[in-house]
């Protein structure tokens, strides 16, 4: 099926204003073939209107179903084939090779809560049974399980058209859990988006399930997301993206007259500390180490390490101008879009003209004929840092901040002043671990991950992954957008009290028909109850 530049509502490519933005070719400004239109506030009814309905159905659909359907959207998303990759790699600039493994994280991420699902423990099922002879008073029978909340909006970010996107992780994760899902395709990479949402409308034919159960809409402006949010049948918002719309969107949410949930995921600078005795015995492999992961994907990544505490020394102002060497030694890489030109080279501006900010390399819109910046190092002392809470703010591109500490004491004093980021990471000696240790208490209070001897850059879709953390860096702290717990989210807790066996949900019945664990009076089994 050719672009068509339309939306998808529940089932139908439909089209209500005149078509006027087009994607943008970051290499080389040109615009794309097709036109988009943003969607009206009638076409953003009908969709979250088919969702609600939708959600009547699909709130009680099996795991089995709801798991088949996951793994039918990935098989469907791969046979897009090269297409797929082609036309995202001419909306985004992030070359095939990039695309092609985010290809793989998008259907692997799908097919992983598949199996999560099906297993079924999930639903975080709880029974007390009731305890009648109880003195004074009888106990009475109350079991509690997660059920779906309801229809989710995901809002696409600039920085990962696939994985992050329309079928992303926050889709699988709502779409797992039983909730419908209307995604706002980024603007980026509008037609990236309709041949996703192409496979996903194949998979809900083939499934079986009701259209609403899956819309995109389009638009360049706030205005879609906005009409979006206010919506009184939607249920919760799924968001990666800066800190200003992230922040937009759950206000929006919030003054609802009935308030809704906004899991936003928003920015980060990600701290790395590097101990003196790391520094000295790994000064090369961590010139390298640094400069390739501020540099990776040209710094467009949540998790790029964009400030890092040293205490001052020679060979820490060394390392600077080492890593500085490094990252200048690799030619800029190519910017999602204009507006992420534009911003970094405002901010690096804005951040420059602080007197006590040092410019190392960089620091200027690089000569090329796409969006591109410098790669670029920047450097402050620890003073200067805790005076001005504005040398927080993210520079999203390859940029970082090098923070000059006088004192262990200083240094932590610093962290003490951070605000809420996605990763934390410390870089230290075997002879260092003790006080890393003391560090990392620290950091903990102010990051959502923890890292030893690595770089942030990297997220594992697994289990224990943690991708989150307190504000600015994640709206909601106790949550995380990447990982197979991502699907809590969209789910809520509800209790059954003095419910007989029969009117009871399959995970809370006598007879645990699903085999899955649970806690029965205090304990972890999957026996029936006798």
């Amino acid at each position: 099926m050719p672009i068509t530049g339309k939306h998808l509502i529940a089932g139908e490519w439909t089209q209500a204003n005149p078509p006027w933005f087009s994607s943008i070719d970051p290499r080389t400004k040109a615009a794309g073939a097709a036109v988009f239109a943003d969607a009206g506030e009638a076409e953003v009814d009908r969709a979250v209107s088919a969702a609600a309905e939708a959600f009547a159905e699909t709130r009680n659909y099996p795991a089995e179903k709801r798991a088949e359907f996951l793994e039918t959207v990935a098989a469907e998303i791969e046979a897009l084939g090269d297409e797929l990759l082609q036309t995202c790699d001419a909306e985004s600039g992030l070359g095939l090779p990039r695309l092609t493994g985010e290809r793989g994280r998008t259907t692997g991420q799908l097919r992983a809560f598949a199996a999560h699902i099906r297993e079924g423990s999930y639903v975080d099922a709880i029974i007390d049974t009731a305890l009648p002879e109880r003195q004074p008073a009888p106990r009475p029978d109350i079991r509690r399980m997660l059920i779906p909340i309801g229809p989710v909006a995901v809002f696409a970010p600039n920085n990962f058209p696939l994985a992050f996107s329309v079928a992303g992780g926050d889709s699988a994760s709502a779409f797992a859990a039983g909730c419908p899902v209307i995604a706002k395709g980024h603007p980026s990479h509008p037609a990236t988006s309709e041949l996703v949402a192409q496979a996903i409308a194949r998979a809900i034919e083939k499934c079986g399930f009701p259209r609403g159960f899956f819309s995109l809409v389009q638009g360049a402006g706030i205005e879609v997301g906005q009409m979006l949010v206010k919506h009184p049948k939607l249920a919760a918002v799924g968001f990666t993206g800066s800190l200003r719309g992230g922040r937009a969107i759950f206000d929006t949410a919030a003054a609802r007259p009935t308030p809704i949930p906004v899991y936003g995921e928003m920015g980060s600078i990600n701290p790395v500390v590097i101990l003196p005795d790391a520094l000295a015995t790994r000064h090369d492999a961590l010139v390298s180490a640094i400069a390739g992961s501020v540099t990776l994907g040209s710094g467009q990544f949540c998790t790029n390490p964009g400030l890092i505490l040293l205490l001052d020394a020679p060979a820490a102002q060394a390392f600077v101008r080492d890593v500085a060497g490094a990252m200048q030694a690799q030619a800029p890489g190519i910017l999602l879009n204009a507006g992420v030109e534009t911003s970094l080279q405002q901010r690096v501006s804005h951040t420059l003209g602080k007197a006590a900010v040092m410019l190392v390399a960089g620091g200027e819109v690089a000569h090329s004929d796409g969006f591109c910046y410098a790669n670029t190092v920047l450097q402050t002392s620890a003073a200067a840092f805790l005076a001005d809470p504005d040398l927080q703010e993210e520079h999203f591109g390859p940029v970082t901040l090098f923070v000059m500490c006088e004192s262990r004491a200083q240094m932590n004093a610093v962290i003490a002043a951070l605000a809420g980021n996605l990763t934390a990471t410390i870089h230290a000696s075997d002879a260092e671990l003790e006080s890393a240790s003391d560090l990392f208490d620290r950091l903990r209070e102010i990051s959502g991950r923890l890292i030893l001897n690595g770089v942030p850059t990297g997220v594992e879709v697994v289990h224990a992954m943690q991708h989150g953390g307190p504000y600015p860096a994640a709206s909601m702290p106790n949550s995380t957008s990447v990982g197979m717990t991502a699907i809590q989210r969209f789910l809520r807790p509800v209790a059954y009290q003095n419910m007989p066996d029969a009117l009871l949900p399959d995970a809370l019945k006598n007879g645990n028909p699903l085999g899955i664990w649970r806690i029965v009076d205090n304990v972890h089994t999957r026996d029936a109850i006798g």
